[in-house]
């Protein structure tokens, strides 16, 4: 309240006891003054110290621009309440993890967009709304923009563009089986099967341009098939909702209209259980869900994804039906959300490390923009809680050309990328229509982490839910590669990151006590 001196009438009243010294009625008197006070019908209404207006949203300048020529812009309206998920850490399983994160992610943004979503449909207006991140996407005007900015619950509004997630693919060439593929040899995966560990036991996804599921490399690992039917409820989700092309919007099973991911998924986990073993975790299960529509996706679609592996729920159903029970071990992005096609490079990260959270690992590809330092500058490789791979070649031990780089200053901070390297030059794996052919890119390098990470868990299933312990696993047991281009020589450096993936190194050095422990210490 103010300090400045009282209205008149109550000052008079003040002075009148004052003088007449009733020192016994005094503390009476003072008593019933704020009641005088409040009730004075001459005196203005008391109001509170006015404090700072309410911040405005922060929004994109790409919004602003879009709205001032076209009228009208899809956003991502961002709000302010997060979900605390520390405590998700110290639970016991990887269950109980993701059921933590799941649970506690809903209730934020339930409890904290209920008015704006109450507007919204108010209004009339077709949202989407998100969990993983707290977000609201909806085609905004001129007018609901400025109401949107003005809400104190809101954080931020950014474009939902579609961008360029992969690129195009060239042509792929026909390729005959050898056997186990050079580039799994290299990383010794084909010394980790011989130990018995094939990644049974451990369900991967990959978020990409949709599946071939039936190839014969890939259905019979694909969680949703029995070996007789197909059940993709839990398995597949579709989160293009619009367009046309092969597969169409919401396909209700796993379809690739472009050969990205179906490539990938088979450098995960294909085998075909006679001459085509091109994958690293043939044992391992797999789900998947299509980010993007011919290669091109949007932050809306790539958080759908996300939140899709986070609780898994049934085909045509909603993230209301999730079920973190059926989340996978790892997830394969080999995509980038570029910002120079609109994508806000801080959207995805709360995604990323709500999996992170759940004790799901995020393996991402580096990017193709290499040689130059500083490259990795595209969501969401640039977040320290992806899991970054560059590419090099298995036939050479060198480092792709286009194998994108570090230094990342981002977040306030600065930090090396890429944190491994796998092969990724000329890598073949399977294509739309039972077929094979060779592919480049980190986009092919990121699988083999990922199926790597299957290998591992395998044999360690202790490790399951434990992304630092993972991640250190790998990182630790990488075969040093130094390099000085771009910074210091390492390891790590921003060009190998902490060095080649070695899948044998990295099983060995979690199960060479359980082999070796029980006979030193049972003594004669």
């Amino acid at each position: 309240m103010s300090s400045s001196s009282p209205p008149p009438d109550n000052w008079a009243l003040v002075h009148a006891v004052r003088s007449a010294r009733f020192s016994a009625l005094l503390p009476a008197l003072l008593i019933l003054l704020p009641l005088l006070t409040l009730s004075s019908p001459n005196l203005p209404p008391i109001r509170a110290a006015a404090g700072p207006p309410p911040q405005q949203a922060t929004v994109h300048p790409l919004v602003r621009q879009i709205i001032q020529t076209q009228g009208q812009v899809e956003v991502l309206v961002i709000l302010k309440a997060q979900a605390d998920l520390g405590a998700a850490a110290a639970l016991p399983t990887k269950q109980a993890r993701a059921a933590h994160t799941y649970q506690a992610l809903r209730s934020v943004a339930q409890t904290s967009q209920q008015n704006l979503r109450a507007l919204l449909d108010a209004q009339e207006l077709d949202y989407q709304s998100f969990y993983i991140v707290n977000a609201i996407k909806v085609q905004a005007s001129s007018d609901l923009l400025q109401t949107l900015a003005a809400r104190p619950d809101v954080d931020r509004i950014v474009p939902n563009p579609w961008v360029k997630g992969v690129p195009d693919l060239p042509p792929m060439p026909a390729a005959a089986p050898v056997g186990i593929e050079p580039n799994l040899l290299r990383v010794n995966a084909g010394d980790v099967w011989a130990l018995g560990y094939t990644g049974q036991g451990v369900v991967v996804a990959g978020a990409d341009t949709g599946y071939d599921w039936d190839h014969p490399a890939l259905i019979n690992q694909y969680r949703g098939w029995d070996g007789a039917q197909a059940d993709h409820d839990y398995n597949w989700h579709d989160a293009v909702h619009s367009g046309g092309g092969l597969c169409g919007p919401d396909f209700a099973e796993p379809c690739d209209d472009h050969g990205h991911g179906t490539h990938t998924m088979g450098t995960v986990v294909g085998d075909d259980s006679a001459e085509n073993k091109i994958g690293m975790a043939p044992g391992a299960g797999w789900i998947g869900c299509r980010n993007m529509n011919h290669g091109v996706g949007s932050p809306a679609t790539y958080i759908e994804c996300f939140e899709f592996f986070l609780a898994p729920y049934p085909v045509g159903g909603s993230p209301a039906l999730g079920d973190p029970s059926l989340a996978p071990d790892v997830v394969n992005n080999s995509w980038s959300c570029p910002p120079s096609e609109g994508c806000d490079a801080d959207t995805l990260e709360a995604a990323v490390n709500a999996l992170r959270q759940a004790g799901i690992a995020v393996v991402v590809s580096a990017g193709n923009s290499g040689s130059a330092c500083s490259s990795v500058d595209r969501p969401p490789a640039l977040y320290q809680g992806s899991f970054s791979t560059g590419a090099f070649s298995h036939a050479t031990d060198q480092i792709a050309s286009f194998s994108s780089r570090g230094p990342v200053s981002y977040g306030g901070s600065t930090y090396v990328k890429p944190d491994i390297t796998a092969p990724g030059v000329s890598i073949r794996s399977s294509v739309p229509g039972g077929g094979y052919g060779y592919n480049s890119g980190t986009s092919m390098a990121a699988p083999h982490v990922t199926g790597a990470v299957a290998l591992l868990l395998s044999a360690a299933p202790d490790l399951r839910g434990q992304v630092d312990a993972i991640e250190q696993t790998l990182t630790s047991t990488a075969q040093t590669r130094l390099n000085s281009q771009c910074g210091g020589p390492g390891p790590p450096n921003n060009v190998w990151g902490w060095g080649i993936l070695d899948a044998l190194a990295a099983v060995r050095s979690t199960t060479c006590c359980r082999l070796y422990l029980p006979t030193i210490f049972s003594g004669p």
